[in-house]
């Protein structure tokens, strides 16, 4: 039986191309913004493109951010793709105005320093050993970024032993950079898995397959 997904749809996101992705790799797939459709879904993917404050903007009109949190509180999978990630942190820092995110991590979304932004185009990541959502992928493969702003500090510190430090990704432009989390039932990835190729698919598929 297929797994259910629901592509939440708040006004800042390529829904089309995530819901084609998505549906390639075998998922039933739904793009609604409705409350009981997002929290009875299997998983439950955030995309989000342009300013951070106008995506959390039109998260919280939609009530975005407490769905993610509910979903979250419950152990239920979210997945955040580009800004759907950034919003995910405590904070974005855009032209010197700081709006707050959905602080399930803490960090800040800041402008990347680099010689040339946005960092558009292909570029390969760095994943920690005994990742799943890099599960059978080669080391090497490259997959598709557009932004501007990433979280260029992991903040998060895990004290207790009981509890799994999550599986933090990163890749470089101009300097390091946050390019996917794996934190229990919550996955983000700063680059678009739905316009990554076979890379993506498999990456997609591998996040269906924790559903």
């Amino acid at each position: 039986m297929s797994k259910r997904v629901v592509v939440f749809d708040y006004g800042f996101g390529n829904v089309r191309s995530a819901e084609r992705a998505l549906a390639r790799v075998g998922a039933d797939v739904e793009i609604t913004a409705d409350y009981d459709a997002a929290m009875a879904a299997d998983g439950l993917l955030v995309p989000g493109v342009g300013a951070f404050a106008a995506c959390m903007a039109g998260l919280k009109e939609a009530r975005g951010h407490w769905i993610i949190g509910r979903r979250l509180a419950g152990g239920r999978p979210v997945m955040g793709i580009c800004v759907g990630m950034q919003i995910l942190f405590s904070r974005g820092v855009e032209h010197g105005v700081e709006t707050e995110g959905c602080d399930e991590w803490p960090g800040t979304v800041e402008p990347l320093r680099a010689p040339v932004v946005p960092h558009m185009g292909w570029n390969t990541v760095e994943a920690p050993e005994g990742s799943s959502l890099f599960a059978g992928l080669d080391p090497d493969e490259h997959y598709y970024f557009v932004h501007s702003y990433a979280v260029r500090e992991w903040e998060l510190e895990v004290t207790n032993d009981a509890i799994r430090a999550p599986k933090v990704t990163w890749a470089t432009h101009g300097e390091p950079f946050v390019a996917a989390v794996e934190n229990g039932p919550l996955w983000a990835t700063q680059f678009h898995p739905e316009k990554s190729g076979d890379a993506g698919a498999q990456l997609l598929t591998n996040w269906i397959e924790t559903l």
